[in-house]
């Protein structure tokens, strides 16, 4: 009997699993497709304290993120790195907002209904810059973009911006490398399983699992763990037919990624008159990322696509303030993601916390079901999951995961040129590009990809765009690959780079090697 079982593998569950397997616990995860397959993608890419919760007075939750950027930086230099922001600010710019600091300022100076004045943006940055004890990250500046090249693309009314410090962050490798580090570990990941029942008893929980080709077992467990994802209010009442508390609302996030449209490595924060905030961010070296929408979703089975108003409205947030004027000819790539946020019963998708909350029901086998949540405190979710479960079943020990590299992390943040220098020093038939690219995917662990090649032939087939045979092997192997799509679009975004007949190349290959 396991001690725990996990269903889903997003973000939540890779990450209570590793925190929960590192304590010594035994634990068993299922997920219904591939590790990150949904939620966890698609995110805007950032480990960021979310300036903007600050103006729905969510201190806590800024704070605890604002933290997390600096832990999770040391642990994955090679998939995480800092990134500058820079905010545009002009004089004339009106909201429509009903966040509530907007609405305390209209009642204590009516004449800035629909604003944000200066002072109120720095404060925010202030704020920002100091509620996190940020100890790597540089502080906010001012700054003239009359003279600075973050002023370029930018139309001429913009003059002044304010630049502050978050991270960017290759969301579905994390999710991976928790996975991987919770399996070294002694925990057991299962992808392609579906949860199909799962019956409570006394003491523990008898859980069916049905496999992709549709044999069928039984894991029983101690406790379970519900981290579905945006199927969360789906298995709590639908399978588990539970009355513990707890809704989910879902919402769906829609991003764009066009050509890149600025020669600088700084990320914009656009306000809209809407009172919404979008990104626009340098990504995989030639493209650009803008979002993110907030939409509400009908339903977790209800596949999330970015619709023609979404790309519509980001392309005309981001012409407010560019030069150079986007059409949805420039679109190469769209996804969208849904977010399975607790349902505190905002009145807009924009409004609804971002904030996680555990729910411990022990009327029977313990189960914890988990809501809401944001990829930069999935380690402190697991935290606190972990302190939950405690509560339920024997947990020996203490905290364990702050600063433990993740696979491949185990070098300093600022040591990502020195990786790349050392790997092309070792293999000299690599490029610039192919030797940044595998230490930005696999850091330290690229050598043992490579292992004792000396030119690129001895890497076996060439599938394009840098993905050798030697790399999909250890993918399929080490990774949990299987198919096209997870290893262009989640492990890599080579997808942005091969045609329709590499992309058919590569689908042959694994489904031949991995049967």
């Amino acid at each position: 009997m396991r001690d725990l079982f996990i269903i889903g593998g997003g973000i939540n569950g890779c990450g209570i699993a590793r925190d929960a397997a590192g304590r010594g616990l035994s634990v068993t995860l299922a997920e219904q497709g591939d590790l990150a397959g949904a939620t966890s993608s698609a995110s805007t890419k950032l480990f960021h304290g979310g300036l903007r919760y600050l103006e729905y007075f969510e201190f806590r939750l800024v704070r605890e993120a604002l933290i997390e950027r600096e832990v999770l930086l040391k642990a994955m230099p090679h998939i995480s790195w800092p990134m500058r922001f820079v905010l545009p600010y002009e004089r004339e710019m009106r909201f429509d907002t009903a966040t509530p600091a907007s609405r305390m300022l209209g009642m204590v100076m009516p004449w800035m209904k629909g604003r944000r004045p200066a002072w109120m943006i720095r404060l925010g940055l202030f704020l920002y810059d100091h509620l996190g004890g940020r100890q790597i990250l540089p502080a906010t500046r001012t700054l003239d973009l009359r003279q600075e090249p973050a002023g370029a693309p930018l139309k001429e009314r913009f003059r002044h911006a304010y630049e502050y410090s978050d991270c960017w962050v290759q969301d579905a490798r994390l999710v991976v490398l928790n996975a991987r580090d919770a399996t070294a570990r002694g925990a057991e990941i299962l992808t392609r399983t579906k949860v199909i029942a799962a019956r409570r008893e006394a003491d523990h929980w008898a859980i069916t699992l049905r496999r992709v080709d549709g044999t069928e077992t039984v894991v029983e467990a101690k406790m379970l763990v519900n981290a579905a994802g945006p199927w969360v209010g789906e298995v709590l009442h639908g399978m588990l037919h539970s009355s513990a508390p707890g809704g989910v609302r879902l919402v769906r996030g829609s991003h764009v990624v066009t050509p890149r449209l600025y020669d600088h490595d700084k990320c914009y924060f656009f306000q809209g008159r809407d009172g919404r905030i979008i990104f626009s961010i340098p990504y995989e070296d030639d493209f650009t990322l803008i979002g993110t929408t907030d939409a509400d979703h009908a339903g977790p089975d209800v596949p999330p696509t970015c619709t023609e108003g979404e790309r519509d409205y980001l392309l005309a947030f981001a012409n407010e303030y560019f030069k150079r004027q986007l059409t949805p000819a420039d679109v190469v790539w769209t996804y969208s993601g849904v977010r399975p946020l607790y349902d505190d019963g905002a009145k807009s998708a924009t409004a609804a916390t971002r904030d996680y909350v555990l729910v411990l029901d022990r009327d029977g086998a313990p189960l914890l079901n988990v809501f809401g949540g944001k990829i930069t405190t999935y380690r402190r979710l697991a935290e606190s999951a972990l302190a939950k479960i405690g509560q339920a079943i024997e947990v020996t020990k203490g905290d364990w995961t702050a600063g433990v590299a993740l696979p491949g992390g185990d070098f300093p943040v600022a040591g990502v040129a020195d990786q790349i220098e050392r790997l092309l020093a070792e293999y000299p038939f690599l490029t610039q590009t192919w030797a940044r690219r595998l230490i930005r995917t696999y850091g330290t662990e690229a050598r043992v990809i490579l292992g004792k090649s000396k030119t690129a032939a001895d890497l076996g087939r060439d599938f394009g765009a840098t993905l050798t045979q030697a790399e999909l092997d250890w993918a399929i192997a080490k990774e949990w690959v299987r198919g096209a799509e997870d290893m262009v679009w989640r492990r890599t975004k080579l997808g942005l780079r091969l045609s329709a007949p590499q992309l058919a190349e590569i689908e042959a290959y694994i489904r031949a090697t991995s049967r």
